[in-house]
């Protein structure tokens, strides 16, 4: 079964806010709307509670006009202990995040727990639809962790999404990566 990960565009970032809260921005909604073009073939569309992905799937369902739902276990991994953190902290944190995977970095949820959650999902989800592509919009730390279960490697940083707004494909049934990480971009 034909699976899309697909992590939402560009965000306006505003420390003020929660982060989950957080919506598109211009850039982001422009990538966004790449996405009917980029993936006819979806059937249901499932995303994250957040905002960012919420919106970011509008423009698929929207568009196609197919089946819509929200799962919270699509959340990115939980880093509600340290909330909003300037890039470089972010950075430095999220490199020890992947780094030490069975430890909880910060306060944050540990990857390894974040994992079992993404793992989990996807494939409770998968398992619901018989035929038809599925997009998950959600968010590319857990795409991180997915991607390393799917390709039989360790969590690491080098699994991480190349930017907001990015994809790969993967067939649920026999749990394999069918794609690396790709921009979203336009096909023209």
């Amino acid at each position: 079964m034909l699976c899309l990960f697909i992590t939402h565009s560009e965000v306006i970032i505003d420390p003020s806010i929660p982060i989950d809260e957080w919506g598109l921005s211009e850039a982001g909604r422009a990538r966004a709307e790449l996405l009917p073009a980029l993936f006819p073939e979806v059937e249901l569309v499932i995303s994250s509670t957040e905002r960012k992905a919420r919106e970011t799937a509008r423009f698929l369902v929207d568009a196609l006009g197919v089946e819509y739902a929200v799962d919270a276990e699509l959340g990115e991994m939980d880093r509600r202990s340290t909330g909003y953190l300037v890039p470089a902290e972010f950075e430095v944190t999220l490199d020890r995040f992947f780094a030490h995977p069975g430890e909880s970095v910060r306060g944050w949820e540990r990857a390894i727990d974040a994992q079992r959650r993404i793992e989990g999902v996807v494939r409770r989800s998968a398992t619901s639809v018989r035929e038809g592509a599925i997009a998950f919009i959600a968010h590319g730390g857990v795409g991180a962790l997915l991607l390393a279960s799917l390709t039989r490697s360790r969590i690491d940083r080098d699994l991480d999404q190349p930017g907001m707004g990015s994809y790969f494909s993967f067939d649920a049934r026999s749990w394999v990566a069918l794609s690396s990480w790709q921009r979203i971009t336009d096909p023209a």
